[in-house]
């Protein structure tokens, strides 16, 4: 069966800011030894994957193709002209698809390393979806982390979908034991992912096989797609589906989704860092930290941050607020 490596490359990674921009998101920031996050994905996978198709939108879709050009890869590009989530941003990747085809969706901002273990689970999963599951990766947690979706396991079956916990009860899951982080990837055949859509969210299927159907070369109308209610695969398929798998994972994984995460990755790359365990990111300029602990420093032309590290969720917050007065340092 033919397997094709579905890149999400939505998202601006509001908790990133002020590096990560509209203009520039976190997943093509080159700020990962050189390389951006959504190369390493296209990198990372290419030899588990006869194609490459790339669900973005009309913003970064021109990044996107800068990166794959740069690689030399030929690739499926499917531009949505408005964000409708991802249940149908995986809808668009499974009607562009045979229905006995395989796909590896993964987001295009994520870190992952010991690539054995990585390439074990994707075989496990491509086994599990060539008998017709839908098969989600749950990373075995290393931490109490408020910043992730949990999922609940008995062994490859799924008990049920957290949302992002609190502190007190993230330390619950991991006391209990069989609470892996819900890392945002799947694997399936594009038929059985349209079947149990069409089951349980037919108006998420019905509008985005409209609007697949009026593609032109992979564009998306912007009317249709406003039509299209905004719901992530987790809620339409994931959280009610009957077929659903999880593949429980032990590779080294992060979304980078806050300056923490950022911070973690940094200092195992040899960041500097002091000793009292502040940082600074985006400046080579010398800066002394007085009477601070754990303190991010982040430069940026435009805007700096100084945040707690510990505070690194609050940062979407600070986005949202920027939002609201339509500020020009979100660009």
């Amino acid at each position: 069966m033919p397997i094709t490596h579905v890149i999400l490359t939505g998202g601006v990674g509001s908790r990133l800011w002020p590096l990560s921009r509209k203009s520039m998101p976190k997943q093509y920031l080159e700020i990962f030894e050189e390389k951006s996050l959504f190369e390493m994905t296209v990198e990372r996978n290419a030899n588990l994957a006869d194609k490459v198709m790339v669900v973005g939108n009309i913003d970064n879709c021109h990044l996107s193709e800068k990166v794959m050009k740069k690689l030399g890869k030929d690739y499926i590009n499917i531009v949505e002209s408005t964000p409708r989530n991802t249940a149908a941003a995986i809808a668009f990747a499974a009607f562009a698809s045979q229905p006995d085809d395989i796909l590896i969706v993964t987001p295009s901002d994520h870190i992952i390393d010991e690539m054995g273990q990585y390439n074990q689970a994707i075989k496990k999963a491509i086994a599990k979806a060539e008998e017709g599951y839908i098969v989600t990766f749950g990373i075995v947690p290393t931490k109490p982390e408020t910043g992730y979706g949990y999922i609940e396991s008995r062994g490859d079956d799924v008990v049920s979908f957290r949302e992002k916990p609190n502190s007190v009860t993230a330390k619950d899951f991991i006391a209990r034991g069989n609470f892996l982080w819900n890392s945002g990837m799947f694997c399936f055949k594009a038929g059985v992912l349209l079947d149990e859509l069409k089951t349980y969210q037919p108006e998420v299927y019905e509008k985005s096989k409209k609007v697949w159907e009026n593609n032109k070369n992979g564009n998306l109308d912007l009317d249709l797609s406003l039509d299209i209610p905004s719901i992530s695969i987790d809620y339409a398929v994931m959280e009610r589906s009957k077929k659903i798998k999880v593949v429980p994972a032990a590779f080294a994984w992060s979304d980078l989704g806050s300056f923490e995460s950022v911070y973690d990755y940094l200092i195992t790359k040899g960041h500097f860092v002091d000793k009292f365990g502040n940082m600074v990111i985006g400046s080579d300029k010398h800066t002394t930290f007085l009477g601070l602990k754990n303190t991010i420093f982040v430069h940026t032309d435009t805007a700096n941050l100084i945040l707690q590290k510990e505070n690194s969720q609050d940062v979407k917050d600070l986005y949202g607020e920027l939002e609201r007065r339509n500020s020009e340092l979100l660009n």
